[in-house]
């Protein structure tokens, strides 16, 4: 699939100051102004992290009340319910409370629950609610769920049960009748950093109840490895906060996991010598998730809550089990849907993509309508039977909003949420083919060209004559990257194959290349309908990142290539 290629600009005098302060490559000082980093001291706190930036949790709103209403529960002996949502960051942030407040309190009358992704939906739910009033909870702590819940919260305190609010996604108007709501989104908060995830709010509460009891840090440290591991299956910005949360959150990981990380990465047997945020997001994090994907989110919860080595394994080994059953439907229905896009010329033409099939697996349709994506760059939904009707996930294009396109289908549909880049739906059976023709019809009249075909953002155009080791150990102390803090992207021209850069599994390119004296080798996966291009002698422009590659206990550096164009 052809890209489009976007290489960023900054303003040139703030590289050069920036530049003249660090006496580092240019491209380098330019990344770095792109990304707010601009002066001496903000680049020595971006290379330098320390948890004594972690900002005060006193200065979000409610937290005197959240702290307070805590320490009268446990004064009066009540019974307190954390409350999660089914995902990484919800069951994380429910272990880490959960096990912080089992060693402050009396355990017995601390619980956890977990909706059931299938039977009670997303966030709050009543039976939960109902759960806890039958076992005498009066505090619920909600993590990552919450601020939505206007009416349920209105509910349960019709049942003697109290809330406390953490959550981080965007309020509506009007906010739930809480004791107390841990959000910086919320309004007139003044908490300064704005995009931390449900454990990440969780984990402040957690500081704070340290604090007034004059504890000592470790006591909320401890959970940084789960925070991280929130932080990266949550996709937020791997900025302020955030980074210096995951960046000791994985040095956690690396150096003294919890039992139940432990167990995950060695059920997973990747054969790394140190994992990195990519880890816990494409290993960690799928099997965490895969327990509420095909089974009980609790799972997960109790795997991370579980300090005994040889039990945590036999957990980590389960959900090991259910991630293997989540690849296999997840390939499989991926694999369907390819078969009924190519089989139709009508939907290959189509600036949209609907699936159906009845027997897919609820659990996978949003991962499967991420693959489509990457096949066809169009706005995507994939639907599959769910009792009586049928219900969906849908995935965007950047810059595409979606939520507004499946609004406007909203006369087929009986139910539907989401935002700008992700949405879920539910419809009545007899309605797919309608909804199918309406949405094409909303989206072929809305999406601009350009949204159909992926943009490739490019950092800086280096030469390689740069790319030396200190170039790169510069670019290894830029992690943890994610979202807003993304791997360095480059460009460099006029590049030409030394003769060596072959054709790997009928699919790659292991690339040898030199640019005038200076040389470079790496690998690019899913290029080999391009080798043509090395193989004219002519010059290319290639776009890749610097990565490490490891190889009989020996570490090198490596270009890992993106995309490639004649230079001409």
């Amino acid at each position: 699939m052809e890209k489009r290629w976007k290489l960023l600009s900054a303003d040139g005098n703030e590289v050069t100051a920036l530049q003249d302060a660090l006496k580092v490559n240019a491209a380098i000082c330019k990344i770095l102004v792109q990304r707010g980093i601009r002066t001496f001291d903000s680049a020595k706190s971006y290379f330098n992290p320390s948890l004594g930036e972690l900002h005060s949790p006193w200065l979000m709103k409610d937290m005197e009340k959240a702290v307070d209403r805590i320490i009268a529960a446990m004064a009066s002996k009540e019974r307190i319910m954390v409350f999660g949502d089914y995902d990484v960051d919800g069951t994380t942030a429910v272990a880490s409370m959960f096990q912080f407040l089992s060693r402050i309190y009396i355990s017995e009358l601390v619980s956890f629950y977990i909706p059931h992704r299938y039977k009670e939906g997303y966030g709050v739910s009543r039976a939960g609610i109902d759960h806890a009033s039958e076992n005498n909870v009066t505090l619920i702590i909600s993590l990552d769920c919450g601020i939505k819940s206007v009416e349920l919260i209105r509910y349960a305190a019709s049942l003697g049960i109290e809330f406390i609010v953490c959550d981080h996604h965007l309020p509506d108007e009007e906010l739930p009748p809480a004791v107390a709501i841990l959000n910086p989104k919320q309004p007139e908060c003044p908490y300064p950093y704005k995009e931390l995830c449900g454990a990440g709010v969780g984990f402040k509460l957690i500081n704070a109840l340290s604090e007034r009891l004059a504890l000592d840090k470790e006591n909320y440290l401890c959970f940084l490895d789960l925070v991280a591991t929130a932080i990266a299956a949550d996709i937020v910005p791997i900025t302020g906060e955030n980074r210096l949360l995951a960046y000791f959150g994985i040095k956690k990981v690396n150096e003294n996991p919890s039992p139940g990380i432990k167990a995950l990465i060695e059920q997973s047997e990747i054969k790394v010598k140190q994992l990195t945020i990519n880890s816990l997001v494409f290993v960690i994090a799928p099997r965490v998730n895969a327990a509420g994907r095909m089974d009980d989110a609790s799972l997960a919860v109790k795997l991370f809550i579980e300090n005994e080595p040889r039990k945590a394994m036999e957990l980590a080994k389960v959900l090991h089990s259910h991630n293997d059953d989540r690849k296999e439907a997840d390939f499989s229905i991926t694999e369907e849907a390819l078969d009924l896009i190519r089989s139709s010329k009508e939907m290959e033409g189509r600036k949209s993509t609907v699936v159906y099939q009845p027997h897919w697996h609820k659990g996978v349709v949003g991962i499967v309508a991420s693959r489509l994506i990457d096949q066809y760059y169009r706005p995507t939904v994939v639907l599959t039977r769910s009792g009586e009707i049928v219900a969906g996930s849908a995935r965007s294009v950047p810059g595409f909003n979606l939520y507004e396109a499946i609004h406007a289908c909203r006369e087929h549909l009986l139910g539907y949420g989401g935002h700008f880049a992700a949405a879920g739906m539910t419809l009545h059976p007899d309605n797919v083919d309608a909804f199918s023709l309406k949405f094409e019809e909303v989206v072929a009249a809305t999406i601009a060209p350009h949204q159909l075909i992926p943009e490739l953002v490019i950092d800086a155009e280096v030469e390689f004559r740069h790319l030396r080791p200190g170039f790169y150990n510069i670019i290894k102390r830029m992690e943890p990257f994610g979202p807003d803090n993304a791997r360095p992207v480059f460009l460099a021209k006029g590049v030409r194959d030394t003769g060596r850069s072959k054709v790997v599994k009928d699919l790659h390119i292991k690339f040898s290349l030199k640019q005038g004296d200076a040389y470079a080798s790496g690998i690019g996966f899913g290029l080999a309908g391009k080798f043509h291009l090395l193989e004219s002698g002519k010059p290319v422009d290639i776009v890749f990142t610097l990565e490490e590659n490891e190889w009989n206990n020996t570490t090198q550096y490596q270009i890992k290539v993106i995309d490639l164009r004649s230079s001409e």
